[in-house]
């Protein structure tokens, strides 16, 4: 049957009809709504993220509906980064950032990127809070295609029309600095990657991505960890810091929710395994303004009366702080939280103080203070001895070089060393120019610190560096120092080595470079013909900073660490800018992890230049080796005036150029660490 010309009038119609209305949904402005309002419009939840499936209500978790709470701050254009400290159990993951995705998705649309610390939570969040979101929510399934095996979405990777959602674990580098987006969402910021593979924090290079966009937005939420090395409690103190005003049922006077106004009553026969006297199942709370004692219920009623209040100064950053008593979670009740506070405190009581870390981070909220009796930044620079940078005290007999490799400088500490491993800093200081570029003039100055430059001793005798260990562990500047290592392989009298940091915290601070096959070129210390040494760091930082290090040993003697009083005034508080604690990952075990807003490359460098020192056995030294090298040091031959064809050894005109282009002329005998030409 033909087509009348009716027919295909009313079908061009319909077609142009259904070609508009798709380019109105493309181009027209975005629906003004509010977050919480589109939550409580459009949000359902699943049975798989969810106790109580159905339509989403906010006013569950009150203190989400209260004015200016974490949803109105992501909103607000004069905001620009939205800080969450919190306990467990407070909702942010569902209620603040599953809303604010759902809501930028339906009627905001634009790139979105969401930090995770590993890869295996941004995947655990895809299958089991935002698929479900999706699926559960009219509004978001017709725009969001679920299937992984669907054009142009994968796994992690999610299209939806005018952007997309990106969600990465903070141990991958491509993935963190790709992507320039509009939206930087960070989950637990504690766990994330302080030192992405030698290139920075995942959590900055990730705020990186936005400075293209006019109004980006950035968001973080998580439990703190330790005072001090805890990440959100950083960026909680650029925050206008809002805490949760709560008024009293009996006398109206509102307060922040605290532990300290928790409490039980006591049974004086009680002889409980855990909680001795204490009877958590009747735990209460009381308003600490008239004494009113209240129950579960009461304290709910009052939170929904609750408020915010900005207790600092706004410059961009919202910041809100919610602990465990806020949630009106039936696992959040206070005899389970009595139970765990006790279980925490009797545990600690045991020697075993993970449990109450636990508690204090997830369900106060707050920094755990860890005890340390060593020294502080301040004692530490009090004890800065009267000797010259650049020389060398007597009791100073092989000099070493430890060198940290950031794109922009070379950070270089130069240490001398005698009986017992006692040492002395020579030089602390940093060379700067660009290191990726194999050709700069960093490395030249390097080689001349190395090669041509010989330090005065307290005897006027001439010390050159025996041994020298480069870091190589970030990949945009291994090339260049690979490079560099090969080409002072002719100076047999300097031991020059590429090293990498072992993540191993039983590694040896010392060990043998591991062999090249080269029949099989696979890495680029292959390509370039360098090995490289493992450094055993958590070893050598345990060595030389822990609690009962070598650095609290004071006076003169074996192990000691001594510098000059003149050092650069950063040095002490790098050289404690590290801290040792329970890992998150391993409540038993203690890790190292650097403190907020510290730069560290002077630790670093001190743990090369022992890992150089400890290449030369001066752990292992015998007396007689000693007495050699002082016996050295005080013949009168090796002190003499500096002759007119003094060393040309590094960036001279006259001097052998190896493979590399650096001079190498070795005019010390073999094994010694002096100058001859002084």
């Amino acid at each position: 049957m033909e087509m009348t010309a009716a027919t295909m009038q009313v079908r061009m119609a319909e077609t142009v009809a259904r070609v508009l209305r798709q380019a109105c949904r493309k181009w027209a402005p975005p629906r003004k709504i509010k977050t919480r309002d589109w939550a409580n419009k459009y949000r359902y939840l699943s049975s798989i993220e969810a106790a109580r499936p159905g339509k989403y209500v906010l006013d569950v978790t009150p203190y989400l509906a209260w004015e200016n709470s974490p949803l109105d701050a992501l909103d607000d254009p004069s905001v620009q980064v939205v800080v969450c400290q919190k306990s467990a159990q407070v909702a942010w993951t569902s209620g603040v950032l599953g809303n604010f995705l759902g809501k930028s998705i339906d009627t905001d649309p634009s790139p979105i990127l969401v930090l995770f610390p590993k890869e295996g939570a941004a995947k655990e969040y895809m299958d089991e809070k935002f698929v479900p979101m999706v699926e559960a929510t009219p509004a978001l399934r017709e725009k969001v295609d679920t299937r992984i095996r669907a054009q142009g979405q994968r796994q992690l990777f999610k299209k939806f029309p005018g952007g997309f959602l990106k969600l990465v674990g903070s141990n991958s580098p491509a993935s963190v600095k790709s992507s320039p987006v509009p939206i930087v969402c960070v989950e637990e910021p504690d766990d994330c990657n302080l030192n992405l593979r030698g290139q920075g924090d995942s959590i900055k290079l990730a705020k990186e991505r936005t400075k293209t966009y006019r109004r980006p937005k950035i968001v973080l939420g998580g439990t703190p960890t330790i005072a001090g090395v805890s990440t959100i409690a950083a960026e909680m103190e650029l925050s206008d810091k809002r805490v949760g005003m709560v008024p009293c049922h009996e006398c109206g006077e509102a307060h922040v929710l605290s532990f300290d106004y928790l409490s039980c009553d006591e049974d004086p026969t009680g002889n409980h395994p855990v909680f001795g006297k204490k009877l958590p199942e009747t735990a209460h709370y009381t308003c600490p303004n008239c004494g009113a004692v209240w129950n579960d219920m009461q304290k709910n009623r009052n939170v929904r009366r609750g408020w915010w209040q900005a207790t600092a100064p706004f410059y961009g950053t919202a910041g809100f702080y919610l602990n465990e008593l806020y949630s009106p979670f039936p696992g959040s009740v206070f005899a389970e939280l009595m139970k765990k506070w006790l279980t925490a405190q009797y545990e600690a009581d045991n020697g075993d103080i993970s449990p109450m870390i636990a508690f204090v981070n997830s369900s106060i909220g707050i920094p755990f203070e860890m005890t340390n009796d060593g020294v502080k930044e301040d004692e530490l620079a009090e004890r800065g001895e009267d000797y010259a940078e650049n020389t060398v005290p007597r009791g100073g007999l092989i000099l070493t070089m430890g060198v940290d490799v950031q794109h922009d400088r070379l950070a270089v500490i130069i240490r001398a060393w005698g009986r017992g491993e006692e040492s002395w800093l020579v030089w602390w200081g940093e060379i700067h120019g660009n290191t990726v570029d194999v050709k700069s003039d960093v490395w030249r100055k390097l080689a001349e610190m190395i090669f041509q430059t010989a330090y005065k001793h307290e005897t006027g005798a001439g010390m050159k560096i025996a041994a020298v260990s480069i870091d190589s562990s970030d990949g945009n500047t291994s090339d260049a120092v690979y490079h560099f290592v090969r080409g002072c392989r002719g100076v047999k009298a300097v031991n020059v080595m590429a090293v990498k940091g072992s993540t191993n915290p039983d590694k040896e601070i010392f060990s043998r470079a591991r062999a090249i096959d080269l029949k099989h070129k696979n890495t680029k210390a292959d390509k370039f013909g360098v090995q490289v040494y493992s450094v055993g760091v958590s070893r050598a930082k345990d060595l030389l900073i822990d609690e009962h290090a070598r650095i609290n040993l004071e006076g003169s003697g074996a192990g000691r660490m001594h510098f000059y009083k003149d050092v650069r005034a950063d040095y002490c508080g790098q050289l404690l800018s590290e801290v040792k604690v329970p890992s998150r990952m391993n409540k038993h075990k203690k890790v190292w992890q650097k403190k907020v807003g510290v730069r560290n490359e002077a630790l670093d460098c001190e743990v090369y230049a022992l890992h150089a020192a400890r290449s030369l056995g001066t752990h292992t030294m015998s007396a007689t080796r000693w007495a050699l090298y002082e016996s050295a040091l005080l013949q009168s031959e090796l002190f003499s005036e500096p002759k007119a064809e003094a060393d040309q050894v590094v960036g001279s005109e006259t001097g052998h150029k190896n493979s590399s282009g650096y001079s190498a002329v070795n005019r010390r005998k073999r094994g010694s660490n002096f100058a001859t030409n002084f």
